[in-house]
């Protein structure tokens, strides 16, 4: 099931998907300070609309760094993170915002 295209992806593959798109970029921002996602909060949060990060919180689950906790629902859903978007999160972090 988790054959998706992020276990092809290299390191810099998996950072230019990331900040081609800038919904991508505030996803991956909002997901360090919240272990618990909800595309209304972030939205909100970010002054983007709920359609914008619910998109980009497909294409995270797509690519398998977040999960849906309440598949059964059609709104109000609710995401968290997966090892594999911890990876990322930290790929990320080690790379560009590390200022050692």
């Amino acid at each position: 099931m988790m054959d998706h295209a992020q276990g092809n992806m290299s390191e810099d593959e998996l950072i230019a998907w990331v900040f081609g798109v800038d919904r991508r970029i505030v996803l991956a921002e909002a997901m360090k300070d919240q272990p618990i996602l909800k595309a209304s909060d972030i939205a909100q949060e970010t002054n983007r609309s709920t359609q914008n990060i619910s998109r980009a919180l497909k294409e995270f689950k797509e690519q398998g760094f977040v999960m849906c906790l309440n598949p059964e629902k059609t709104t109000w859903k609710r995401y968290a993170i997966t090892n594999e978007g911890r990876r990322l999160l930290k790929i990320i972090d080690d790379l560009y915002f590390s200022h050692n």
